[in-house]
């Protein structure tokens, strides 16, 4: 190969970095000389990410539904990616920036949604019933990176049940965690007591959520959107209403079709897994879950989540 004046050139700047670090050249240019060339395999760890898969029983379908909570963990580890590029460049984030990552989430969502046929139609309820029952208590509901997302996109007061919101809207973040609108939906649903679904959850990530919430108070996704100028907040605010409704609709009513398609028996509905109380918790023209509520008509917000239950669930 030539050495041409633009590799010389590489190699200078080269020597300059490591220099500038008390590094020397030669003995990086060794360890790449030495280096085994990377493979796909190695570099997205495939092995050890098809090693993960660890069904408790011997029904084929478990693998579908392990996978695909699996699948949604990564989804949501990619969001939360991109919410704290947000976050961290409150103080001169631009515009532009803002949108760009907000449609990146969007678009991470917008997949998980389309892609919840694969839980709705593509497990035999037969098996699902039988294998769920080896779950228990565990559920979706303990997934600590969902309720990252609902901590850095809004105020922490909008995820405060809606009948507990003007109680508490003065206090502290430690004051207003216990009312947390998630909490009331899993509560045992002949007793109203904790589950242990529930109770396992607060022991591991209490404490974690508390903090993440107090040390976004002044950089959560909304409070990036009110420092824009009028005309920023007009180019910006479809992508969070886009945001609002893939959060607070279309996932959770995803779930809700699942749950009518595989739990609900006529007269009576099958508890969840955790003991959670689907039926209220997931609607979410029950929890009124919003992060933008000043980016929605009073309309709108009356019938949240309807005309999606209407055509989903009822196929109106």
């Amino acid at each position: 190969m030539e050495i041409t004046p633009d590799l010389t050139n590489k190699i200078k700047l080269l020597n300059e970095k490591y220099s500038a670090m008390g590094q020397d050249l030669n003995s990086y240019l060794d360890g790449l000389l030495y280096a085994d060339y990377l493979t796909y395999w190695d570099y997205v760890q495939v092995d050890t990410l098809l090693s993960l898969q660890h069904t408790r029983t011997s029904f084929p379908d478990e693998k579908i539904f392990i996978l695909y909570h699996q699948i949604t963990e990564l989804y949501f580890n990619l969001c939360i990616h991109e919410l704290q590029q947000i976050a961290e460049k409150i103080e001169n984030i631009e515009v532009d920036f803002f949108i760009a990552r907000m449609k990146r989430v969007n678009r991470y969502f917008e997949a998980l949604t389309f892609s919840f046929d694969i839980m709705i139609d593509g497990m035999e309820q037969e098996q699902f019933l039988k294998y769920r029952m080896s779950l228990l208590p565990a559920s979706g509901f303990q997934s600590a990176q969902y309720r990252m997302i609902e901590i850095y996109a809004t105020h922490f007061i909008n995820l405060v049940a809606k009948d507990k919101r003007e109680v508490v809207r003065n206090k502290d973040i430690h004051s207003k965690f216990p009312y947390i609108y998630w909490k009331n939906g899993a509560t045992e649903l002949a007793t109203g007591k904790k589950t242990l679904t529930l109770l396992q959850f607060e022991k591991k990530y209490e404490r974690k959520l508390i903090n993440l919430a107090e040390e976004l108070q002044l950089s959560n996704i909304y409070s990036v959107y009110e420092r824009f100028s009028n005309d920023d907040k007009v180019k910006a605010s479809n992508v969070l209403r886009n945001f609002d409704v893939n959060v607070n609709i279309n996932w959770p009513l995803c779930h809700y079709k699942s749950a009518v398609r595989y739990l609900q028996k006529s007269p009576e509905d099958i508890a969840a897994t955790g003991g959670t109380n689907w039926q209220k918790y997931l609607p979410p023209r029950f929890q009124k879950r919003i992060f933008y509520p000043e980016l929605w008509t009073l309309e709108e917000i009356e019938n949240w989540g309807k005309a999606w239950i209407e055509t989903n669930v009822f196929n109106k």
